[in-house]
């Protein structure tokens, strides 16, 4: 029996996470932690019956402890809360699917207690992987990703020489807007921009996928977990989303994972790593798959894309500026404050601004993190 702590269990990843427990039964869940889904996570709770469950808010804590107080399950909130859900002593793998810089902390104080990091926060890496990966390190921790991209260049590498790669094919859907020019792009709408052509997505990831954003935060998390330069990742768009990415080694073979667009299938095999278990659901058919088409990414229109080239070639605090306005920047146009197009002016200005720290402390990253904010709240 496996045991696993999940931290955001009642988004998109990690109520698929939850599927995979329920139809494998093999997992057991000793901590969950939320942000303010309560309803969901109270049924959550009484079907998988963990140890622990953490909120960020106490006020939802407090009302949780009333929901659930005919069980034996201990509620906490905060920061402190999801640390000590990701650090619930009998967990042997952390699922970290929270949004956001908020997983940097109960990452790494996981790692300390030597738990293996099934990693769906591709943010923890982009703005501090040179403390992520020398740790994991250090404590003989796997970090096995559950991004389909990097499952994909993970599964490509098994068999394979990590030292042998000559560069990574990181593949993108090009979204919803793909083939269009920036002047097209001027009235998008929040309800235009959620409408991804291939895969269902929490609203955030969405928006990134629309503006390139979000593949541009795996270029730099890439870097990180395979331990290449951003200068040795091709972002090719592939728009039917058939192959998840590919690894090209030295002597010019290239290794591909092909596959429907199902975030079970990466989430399952980081799971149950190096094990490869039966999953239901589609299977592709090549006899029925007219045609496979690649393109150049357009990263003059979504210039986000080769921001995010810039902020990992130079490393520092630049990953987390990009990051950190990308997320205020999005949660602005969600709200309807900005227009859509304002959304990599807001990056472009946030970097520019930025006076870079070469190897900053996790207290650097978070202060960064808090200076973007600042910085956006007085402009915009």
């Amino acid at each position: 029996m496996k045991k696993a702590a999940i931290l955001g269990s009642t988004g998109s990843i990690g109520t698929q996470t939850l599927e995979i427990a329920r139809m494998n039964k093999d997992i057991e869940i000793t901590a969950l932690a939320a942000g303010n889904n309560i309803a969901l996570l109270e049924e959550q709770i009484r079907e998988f019956k963990p140890k622990l469950a953490a909120v960020w808010s106490e006020e939802k804590a407090a009302e949780l402890r009333s929901r659930v107080r005919d069980l034996e399950v201990k509620i906490v909130s905060g920061m402190d809360g999801l640390i000590e859900a990701a650090c619930e002593p009998e967990a042997e793998i952390l699922v970290t699917a929270i949004v956001g810089m908020i997983g940097i902390l109960p990452t790494i104080e996981a790692i300390r207690t030597k738990k293996d990091i099934a990693l769906a926060n591709k943010e923890t890496l982009v703005t501090a992987g040179h403390i992520i990966m020398s740790l994991a390190r250090e404590k003989g921790v796997s970090i096995l990703p559950v991004d389909s991209e990097h499952s994909a260049i993970f599964q490509s590498l098994q068999g394979g020489q990590e030292k042998a790669i000559h560069k990574i094919l990181l593949t993108a859907s090009g979204g919803p807007f793909r083939g269009r020019k920036r002047e097209e792009l001027a009235d998008i709408q929040v309800e235009d921009a959620l409408k991804h052509p291939n895969w269902a997505m929490g609203r955030k990831i969405t928006i990134d996928s629309s503006t390139m954003v979000n593949k541009g935060l795996e270029v730099i998390e890439a870097k990180w977990l395979f331990e290449v330069s951003v200068d040795q990742i091709q972002v090719i768009v592939q728009p039917q989303s058939i192959i998840h990415s590919m690894v090209e080694y030295r002597d010019g073979a290239v290794i591909a994972q092909l596959g429907t667009p199902d975030m079970k299938l990466p989430i399952q095999y980081a799971l149950y790593y190096p094990e490869r278990r039966y999953l239901p659901g589609d299977r592709l058919d090549f006899t029925a798959l007219s045609q496979i088409t690649f393109e150049q990414p357009d990263m003059e229109t979504f210039y986000g894309l080769k921001l995010a080239y810039e902020a990992g070639r130079a490393g520092g605090t630049l990953p987390t500026v990009f990051n950190a306005a990308n997320e205020r920047a999005v949660a602005l146009f969600l709200d309807r404050k900005i227009r859509y197009l304002q959304i990599p002016e807001i990056i472009q200005a946030c970097m520019e601004a930025h006076l870079n720290i070469s190897h900053p402390t996790v207290e650097e990253i978070l202060k960064t993190e808090q200076e973007t904010y600042e910085f956006i709240k007085n402009r915009w």
